[in-house]
């Protein structure tokens, strides 16, 4: 047993640190060509629009940002263990009214905060066992509690709706106030970003999911607990989705049963546009924030342009098809470039 798995990882060992260092390097730059699309795409907007990038208008964008970017933190991480979340949506609207619900009957903030937070991590819990434990493909699960937690969201919520008026005004001027032109939920997101991205590059359990993403097989024989990883990265999903409720919230002051509809849609396309790539194992916390700026900002540029809104949802599915092209060429150029690094290992060894 011994002499025949031995010879096989000392080989596979160098061309899998091949194969991360080139799928590494393409990424990154993927991310660069989403910052200059993203900074040609402002800078023409200005030219056209004097106005557009005046404080208001840079505080408008970091606002509009905030909530998407948060999410798609979360969304990232189950993708990148070759997995989905299409019920962030649902339990960003569910938690949202947890949190209005606790405050509108004179609860603290920071508690309302932290009961949308543990209700998201609650359905990250499930989401993830049924998942690593269950077995089941994420796409059939995560679609199916998105209906359910809709569903749970419409009967709780019914035609009630909380308004700025019956929230603390403390809560809402959080949602809205900041230091200079940026405004208090971007630097919390800014923290958040930073945090989840330390963790999957520096801690063991966190380049687990790249290992796991990349390979399923190779992370189960290698000793890589994976319904843990799984589940971890379920749990913060849901638990950024809850706290994304909290601060939607705060942002906008109002919530109903329809809060969150239609948005975990966006947000798999803010990850897949920001380099993270769909079949997972590549692709950073960054780059999804990356993409998700960018889509918003596209709501932003339109009007701006005098350009009618109806053709965000277009914008955004070309720039999602554009992703997924990449995506598919990297791939194969990867794959190109390991087949040929392998055939060269064979003749200089065989010479």
């Amino acid at each position: 047993m011994t002499t025949t798995v031995e010879p096989v990882r000392r080989e596979a060992a160098p061309e899998s640190a091949a194969a991360r260092r080139l799928v590494d390097r393409m990424f990154k730059a993927r991310e660069l060509a989403v910052i200059a699309v993203l900074v040609v795409m402002l800078g023409a907007t200005q030219l056209s629009n004097s106005a557009f990038l005046s404080e208001q208008g840079v505080r408008d964008l970091l606002l509009n940002a905030t909530i998407l970017v948060l999410v798609a933190i979360g969304q990232a991480m189950v993708v990148i263990t070759r997995n989905v979340d299409l019920s962030v949506g649902s339990v960003l609207g569910i938690s949202a009214f947890a949190a209005g619900l606790h405050l509108q009957d004179g609860g603290h903030p920071l508690v309302a905060v932290l009961l949308a937070v543990a209700l998201g991590a609650l359905f990250g819990v499930v989401n993830g066992a049924l998942v690593s434990l269950g077995k089941v493909p994420a796409l059939v699960v995560t679609l199916g509690t998105l209906y359910i937690i809709r569903g749970i969201d419409s009967l709780w919520v019914g035609s009630r709706q909380i308004t700025a008026s019956a929230l603390p005004d403390g809560f809402v001027d959080f949602g809205s106030d900041g230091i200079s032109v940026v405004p208090y939920l971007a630097l919390l997101t800014l923290a958040v970003l930073v945090v989840v991205a330390y963790y999957l590059r520096s801690y063991r359990s966190g380049r687990d999911m790249y290992a796991l993403g990349s390979n399923p097989e190779a992370a189960r024989l290698a000793g890589i607990p994976i319904r843990t990883r799984v589940m971890t990265a379920y749990v913060v999903c849901g638990a950024l989705a809850g706290l994304a409720g909290a601060l939607y919230l705060a942002r906008f002051g109002n919530v109903d049963s329809n809060t969150g509809n239609g948005y975990e849609l966006v947000v798999v396309s803010a990850v897949v546009v920001g380099g993270v790539a769909f079949t997972g194992g590549s692709g950073t916390v960054y780059g999804a924030a990356l993409g998700a700026v960018l889509l918003t900002s596209v709501n932003g540029v339109l009007p701006a342009l005098g350009v009618s809104s109806v053709w965000v949802t277009a914008i955004n599915g070309c720039l999602l098809l554009l992703a997924i092209a990449v995506d598919r060429i990297l791939a194969l150029r990867v794959s190109g470039a390991l087949r040929k690094k392998a055939a060269q290992s064979r003749s200089a060894r065989h010479a």
